[in-house]
This record gives C-alpha cells, structure tokens and sequence, in this order.
C-alpha cells in the first residue's frame, strides 16, 4: 500500500505536525490498523478508504497509539493533502471527507483548510471538572481567565490563561487527567505575526502533548471568535515548548450563512514509501 508521511501547519519540514496516511486501505482490519498507529507512535495515523456516500471523494479513519478518534484537524489536513498528491480527484470544487463526525469540508487556496464541524459538547465547565484540569495542569484556579467544553469529537475542554508566558510555563501532571484532554489557550496583545499560543495535552490518548492541533484550534475559535476574545480571523501558533513552529490560520467566512469557521494550514510531505503488513 501507498504510504506518506506530511507534515501539517509548517511550511518548513520537521517544524509541525506530522501524521503518517495510509492509502487504499480498506483491506486491512481494525485490528492491523491499531497496531500500525501504535508502531507509528504518531499523534495520529489515518488510512484512506473507499467513501460510503457519492457526497464525499473519500472516508478517513484516525487512529491515535491509544485508539480511534471520530475526528482530528492535523490529520484531515495531512490526509487531504497526500490524497491530492496521490492523484485524488475532488467531485466538486471542494474536497469532502467522510469520517465519524460526519463530512467535512476542505478548501484549497493558498492552504488547505477545513471547515470546523460543529461542536458536539460546548458550554462552561463545572466546578468539579475545572478542579479536575486544574490539579492535571499543575496550576490555580485564579490562573484561569475563563474555561469552556470545546469539544468536536476529540473530546476538549479548554482554559484560557492570563498570558503567552504561563501557557508556555506548564509542566503538567500527566498521570492525573483522568480522561481529560486539555487545551489551554492565551491570547498576545502587541499585535505581532501570531495572535494566540495554543498547547493541547491527551496522554490517556497516547499524547502527552500534541505538537499542533486542528480540533482544538477550531473549537477554541468557535469558543473565542464567538465571545470577541479573539477576531473573526487570526494566526495561532502550537508547538513553541517542543521547539516546533506551528502556525495555524483560523478565517471567518462571513459570506457564508452562520459564517464557516475555516482552520488552515501548510501541509509538506516528507516521506513516500510503500507499507507492507
């Protein structure tokens, strides 16, 4: 089977993301799939299949080491990017992808961005479970500006912190987030090339902290471009403290009815090969 690896929200190789695709899989089981992604060790692996419905060019499975995921940012981008590569031809002007979410949309212009997919959990977070986030984060309850359930599959719940510096401060307790998957989020005010500094942490995934994160970033814009916090469109960068350099670019489409929130990023390919299982 066709294989490539890509890396997602860095236009320099080994600065973002990578996720590794699996093409033309739909004969091996779930079983092998598992066992790839663990072997991986990836944040996230996806195999590309045969669509089940004529609205989409193709279906996506993802896989983390630790199970299997409806939906996830990086590797939808990743995924749709090797697909065109491979030759991939969309139905329409759009590429649409069938995963367990539903179908997503993805647009091509100077990136590659998809539409975020509407949350399936969102509102405040309780008091018990802010306690829950706060004792994984290491931190106190008044370091926490705000918190929301950002969650569109993947399972977040967001805090947003006073300032760039404690968000890149955090050394959390990974033993102790008792299902949770965490993103945190601060906002930069001096106007500079990024707006946002974002890290998501899911060890009971298998990911103790993700490099850079399409979910997370499109329920935090849902979350904060909604409430002001945030403009309707902005850069956010992920993966400062692990010495990457994502760059994630969140567009507003007001000419759209309910104004689509697109996440977009650079996608490169860095390995090509063949997978034998």
């Amino acid at each position: 089977m066709p294989f490539r690896q890509v890396d997602v929200f860095s236009t320099t190789p080994l600065l973002g993301n990578p996720v590794a695709v699996v093409h033309d899989a739909d004969g091996l089981t779930d079983e092998q799939m598992a066992a790839f992604a663990r072997w991986t060790n990836l944040s996230e692996t996806t195999f590309l299949l045969r669509p089940t419905t004529d609205e989409a060019d193709y279906r996506l499975r993802i896989f983390t080491p630790g199970g299997e995921l409806p939906f996830a940012g990086h590797p939808t981008l990743g995924s749709a990017h090797a697909w065109l590569e491979h030759g991939g031809t969309p139905r329409g002007t759009e590429v649409v992808q069938e995963c367990g979410v539903g179908l997503v949309r993805l647009r091509r212009t100077e990136r590659l961005a998809f539409a975020a997919p509407p949350l399936i959990r969102s509102g405040p977070v309780t008091d018990d479970d802010l306690g829950r986030v706060v004792r994984a984060l290491r931190i106190h309850r008044d370091d926490v500006v705000d918190s929301q359930w950002v969650d569109n599959g993947a399972g977040w719940v967001a805090v947003l912190l006073r300032d760039a510096e404690a968000v890149l401060a955090l050394s959390p307790n990974f033993g102790g987030f008792d299902g949770l998957d965490i993103g945190v989020v601060a906002i930069y005010a001096d106007g500079g090339e990024v707006q946002a500094e974002v890290r998501g942490f899911a060890p009971d995934a298998g990911i103790p902290e993700d490099p850079v994160t399409g979910s997370l970033n499109a329920g935090l814009a849902q979350w904060l471009t909604g409430n002001g916090t945030l403009p309707p469109s902005y850069v956010a960068a992920q993966g400062t403290a692990l010495g990457r350099a994502g760059r994630v670019h969140v567009d507003t489409d007001t000419a759209e009815a309910g104004g689509t929130i697109w996440i977009g990023g650079a996608t490169v390919t860095t390995i090509v090969g063949e997978l034998n299982l």
